[in-house]
């Protein structure tokens, strides 16, 4: 077997028991972060893209760096509420590590997705700081995350951020959706193209993330 479908392989069967410890661990009940209770987590769809990316970075897929690119007490956080029974590295399989130079970048991308946030939405503060740390590596954003497809990136981002994803009306990859955001924000239009449909870099910021 090659080493990429023994990867694929170690991921399933990792997710698998995720997803098994979530279903046991939805029991609980009157659970609360930050002053959000959850009576039931597993009605959150959040708990779903947070065990395929969890179990990509258990086998060094994706970006994201050490405690998934939170902060350790929001990682012990995570794990405490979501994978109790589980046993997850600290540490970056891949060996990863965040790029401080890019510390203003990140801290504008978190900006920009606390403004257009779901309210009172249990897992928000660690979506934001992982999509944020994927936001930092260079493939396509979904696989920088650890998600399985875009598609998942899209219902995530649809679910999470309403109103900002609804602005990509033209499907544009979103990566580069989200950093035009930025641009646009701090008034910067560096494209100099009359329109996305004329400009020669088209195939850059949309068609097929695959």
């Amino acid at each position: 077997m090659s080493m990429a479908l023994q990867l694929q392989d170690d991921r399933e069967a990792l997710y698998f028991r995720l997803s098994t410890s979530i279903r046991s661990t939805a029991e609980m009940v009157n659970m609360t972060v930050k002053g959000v209770n959850s009576p039931s987590i597993h009605r959150s769809p959040n708990v779903e893209w947070l065990s395929c990316m969890v179990a990509s970075w258990c086998v060094g897929q994706g970006v994201l760096p050490d405690y998934m690119g939170l902060k350790p007490e929001q990682f012990n956080l995570l794990k405490d509420s979501y994978f109790q029974d589980q046993t997850l590295p600290e540490c970056s399989v891949s060996g990863i590590q965040l790029d401080f130079s890019r510390m203003l970048e990140k801290e504008d991308l978190v900006i920009l997705l606390e403004q257009y946030a779901r309210p009172n939405t249990l897992e928000m503060d660690w979506m934001i700081d992982i999509l944020v740390a994927g936001c930092l590596g260079s493939d396509h954003l979904w696989q920088d995350l650890g998600l399985w497809s875009r598609s998942q990136l899209s219902a995530l981002l649809h679910y999470n951020f309403p109103e900002l994803a609804a602005k990509n009306t033209q499907d544009m990859k979103w990566k580069k959706f989200l950093y035009k955001q930025l641009c646009e924000a701090e008034g910067l239009y560096l494209c100099r193209a009359p329109s996305c449909n004329v400009c020669i870099d088209y195939s850059k910021c949309y068609g097929p993330e695959e």
